[in-house]
């Protein structure tokens, strides 16, 4: 075992994120970068040493959410997406084989700040960023400001801006010639919001055809200052992404949530949800905090359709707890937010006021009861004292998938909140595709045990780092007994480290067990397990 790995028996510790969501379990915290297919770059990845603080090895928490109001019924349906294993929603059970000394445990994987970062400087803020399928090309729409007397105090406009790029690292801001900005048309401004008022908080949205409306991008964003009965969070669509239809604009909720609301799709619920700030009824012109009240929460709103007025108020699911306070987090700013494989995935903004805001992961699998590490490890971290991003960093959750790595781009400011003289801009974090929590076998072996599942045919599929150990993998039945053939002697042993390694058998095809209710368990010594799936052939 390496000297800096250390491993630890479970303990039990009572602790909720916040009043109904599910309690949070056991972690660590590491990081790696994948720099070509199924290959690591050993030098660049950080040591995995685990200490006291806010990166320790985190424990195990008795009561951990199982997912959607409870443990999922059996057979799980898993169709053909990946299988997380970063709540108890999937596994039905896990164990060390040397119980006294050390156990089977959850690792968190931070994202790695690229060094070419700032990628996009100088006046950028909340970011939003997809790669064009058909071209490979990366398109990125951000919130930008300048400064503007209003009632004879400084504030700020608000407008997005567009900027492009071939590798995602050196970018272009096009100018496209549209609205005037500083005095200008010169300028890459492609959205100032309905009537020029104001376009703050953009975000990309991930829609299926029917709700696109002939549109290929739909633009979520807020504005202010326009008409009474304007205000609030709006969507606007665009052929190309630079020229906007303004006649097609409409608001969705009047509401004054001052922060990025992020919108996001869920199938699995016929549903549209937003993330927001209880704007409706706390902090909207009372005096003082006993009547005012605290809006810097996260709220949510849901609705079947898409492009009509939202019904009902915002309900709060996230406040603050006792540890977020402990650290000085007793705000959170907002969360970004998107969903994906089945799962809720929060990019969540602790803030501390009135200065430093960071990100950490939250997730959830109903969008409602949101899951947070225990030791709130930092998905983004401030930078270094007097770095570009040393006030402020807020993640965006529209990660890209380059290769076998997720891009994570990110809004970033060299000074805290309450400064005026800042600057903005945005940079890259970088991280293992679907790997920012793993389940990590400890040296001496441990278990991962799933649910019953119904195989719908396939290859089985692992994304797993066993470069210093060993994963080997068996097929059993409800009772777990080994189907024949599919036992971890009749296995090929995987010491390698892919994001997509076939797990096979001697005489034996997963394929040949389509429809069948099985088990899957995997044996993990000295290494690391994402995720799981089936795999057409």
């Amino acid at each position: 075992m390496p000297p800096n790995r250390k491993y630890f028996p479970s303990k039990t510790i009572p602790m909720r994120a916040q009043p109904k969501a599910a309690l949070a379990r056991r972690t660590g915290q590491c990081a790696g970068k994948i720099v070509a297919p199924g290959c690591v770059n050993r030098a660049m990845k950080p040591n995995l040493a685990f200490q006291a603080g806010p990166f320790a090895l985190i424990l195990w928490v008795v009561g951990a959410g199982a997912g959607i109001g409870g443990p999922p019924a059996e057979p799980i349906e898993i169709g053909v997406q990946p299988q997380f294993v970063i709540d108890d929603y999937i596994v039905d059970n896990r164990w060390s084989l040397k119980p006294k000394k050390e156990e089977v445990i959850r690792a968190f994987h931070a994202p790695t700040k690229d060094p070419a970062n700032p990628v996009i400087p100088d006046g950028a803020g909340y970011a939003t960023a997809v790669r064009d399928a058909d071209t490979g090309k990366f398109r990125l729409w951000y919130q930008t400001h300048r400064a503007v007397m209003k009632g004879g105090e400084e504030g700020n406009a608000y407008a997005v801006a567009y900027a492009e790029s071939n590798d995602g690292v050196e970018w272009t801001r096009p100018n496209v010639g549209l609205y005037e900005w500083k005095g200008s048309k010169e300028n890459n401004i492609v959205w100032p919001g309905i009537r020029g008022a104001r376009a703050s908080g953009p975000q990309i949205l991930q829609l299926p055809e029917r709700d696109r409306h002939g549109y290929r991008y739909v633009l979520t964003y807020r504005t202010g200052g326009a008409k009474k009965g304007e205000n609030g969070i709006r969507l606007v669509g665009s052929a190309d992404g630079i020229h906007w239809d303004e006649k097609g604009d409409m608001l969705i909720a009047e509401l004054p949530s001052d922060t990025l609301n992020s919108l996001v799709h869920d199938p699995m619920r016929g549903e549209y949800v937003l993330y927001v700030r209880p704007k409706d009824r706390y902090l909207i012109g009372q005096e003082g905090f006993l009547d005012s009240g605290e809006s810097r929460r996260v709220a949510r709103m849901a609705s079947r359709e898409l492009w009509t007025k939202w019904r009902g108020s915002p309900q709060t699911i996230l406040i603050p707890d006792e540890l977020d306070v402990a650290k000085g987090f007793n705000r959170f700013y907002g969360m970004h937010t998107r969903w994906h494989a089945g799962i809720y995935w929060g990019c969540l903004w602790p803030f501390k006021l009135n200065s430093d805001i960071v990100t950490e992961l939250a997730w959830s699998r109903d969008g409602i009861e949101f899951e947070r590490l225990p030791t709130r490890p930092r998905l983004l971290e401030l930078g270094a004292e007097g770095a570009w991003d040393d006030g402020m960093v807020f993640g965006s959750a529209d990660w890209v998938e380059v290769g076998d790595e997720w891009w994570f781009f990110y809004a970033g400011s060299d000074g805290p909140h309450e400064s005026r003289d800042r600057n903005t801009a945005i940079g890259i974090a970088k991280v293992r595709k679907e790997g920012l929590i793993s389940m990590r076998g400890p040296p001496g072996g441990g278990v991962v045990c799933t649910r019953q599942l119904r195989w719908p045919g396939g290859r089985l599929v692992i994304n797993a780092d066993a470069h210093e150990g060993e994963v080997q993998v068996r097929v059993s039945g409800d009772r777990r007994k080994a189907l024949p053939g599919f036992d971890y002697a009749d296995g090929q042993r995987f010491t390698g480290d892919n994001v997509a390694h076939e797990v096979t058998w001697k005489d034996q095809s997963m394929d040949s067990l389509k429809g069948q209710v099985i088990r899957l368990e995997f044996m993990l010594k000295n290494a690391d397990l994402y995720t799981f799936r089936a795999a057409a052939d």
